[in-house]
């Protein structure tokens, strides 16, 4: 019976791959089944994963820490309100996550737009540091405005993104709450990463090039929607110094992290087509790009174990339509 186990395991595995070109991934597995779940993170002893989902009873999401393999799931937000990006500390014991349950214990309304390109709201999220339990240490921010997408450095800084002084930029904390800007360039910037090292951020952004991008980008701000034309990949030092822009696709780059070796910075991006996402590696200095992931659908939230072995990601690969789930698979580059 364990023997038919392995072979099913196998073969279902390779049925999730698409095409000989996903060569740097192998032992694909399928981590959670049914509804909509993003942003997955290592703990930094890689044990776990934290990462939001809605699932029932929940109408919006909340925050949920899984073993590695997909099993002992469990809520660690509080159940209320609308929870996003979570990460781990460096000690395995403490997490950070976004939600707005310090406004209503329902979930907020998202805006319904007609545009014909991906937008997200920007709610009244704060940042809230917790025991790995769930249970609430402090509130970290305290802004009537977006504070989100947080991410924690091996040293224990927080890097995350904000929607306070008139724009949405990039800002660093500590767990004492004091908040320190990043960069001052007007545009929208988001998904900020810490290198391995803890000296630089990549991230995404985009700034506008004339006025009429600058127009729009304003006009959906002042209705706390974000959907610009296009993004690209930046790194900054933690000191505010030193900004390179990596990409120059015009396209949606999205979700950047770094490989532990420091080597290379993986991302999701729409170059196919506009809902289409995969997963691509480039170097620090802009060479070396190569594409990861071929499925025609979503694959994005891209993160390696800290030991560099495993990469986690989310995609609708392998479900139902309307489903994102979270894939764990070895890494062979």
């Amino acid at each position: 019976m364990k023997i038919l186990l392995i072979i099913f395991s196998f073969l279902f595995s390779k049925n999730l791959i698409f095409k000989g070109e996903e060569k740097y991934i192998s032992n694909l597995k399928k981590l959670t089944k049914g509804g909509d779940n993003a942003e997955a993170y290592f703990s930094w002893d890689n044990k776990y994963l934290i990462f939001q989902s809605t699932r029932p009873p929940y109408k919006c999401d909340q925050i949920f820490i899984m073993d590695i393999n997909g099993k002992n799931k469990k809520l660690v937000s509080t159940g209320f309100g609308r929870t996003t990006c979570s990460y781990f500390l460096p000690d395995n014991e403490k997490i950070i996550y976004s939600s707005t349950h310090h406004l209503s214990k329902e979930c907020p309304e998202v805006p319904k737009l007609n545009l014909k390109r991906y937008y997200w709201p920007i709610f009244d999220y704060d940042i809230y540091l917790a025991k790995r339990n769930g249970e609430i240490i402090k509130k970290l921010t305290d802004n009537p405005e977006y504070d989100a997408e947080g991410i924690v450095s091996k040293d224990g800084k927080i890097v995350f993104t904000s929607f306070r002084d008139g724009d949405i930029g990039i800002y660093m904390m500590d767990t004492l709450g004091n908040v320190k800007k990043i960069i001052n360039e007007f545009g929208y910037e988001g998904g900020p990463w810490f290198s391995p090292s803890g000296d630089k951020i990549v991230f995404r952004a985009f700034y506008p090039e004339n006025e009429e991008e600058r127009k729009n980008y304003i006009e959906l701000l002042e209705k706390r929607v974000v959907s610009p034309p296009y993004m690209e990949i930046f790194i900054i030092d933690t000191m505010g110094e030193n900004l390179i822009k990596i990409t120059d696709f015009k396209k949606m780059c999205f979700a950047p992290s770094w490989h532990p070796s420091g080597e290379y910075i993986i991302f999701s991006a729409n170059l196919e087509n506009p809902w289409n996402f995969d997963l691509y590696i480039i170097k620090p200095d802009g060479t070396g790009f190569e594409r990861i992931t071929y499925y025609e659908g979503f694959d994005s939230f891209p993160m390696f174990s800290h030991d560099g072995k495993k990469l986690v990601f989310c995609s609708n690969r392998g479900g139902k339509k309307g489903e994102t789930n979270v894939f764990i698979c070895n890494w062979k580059k």
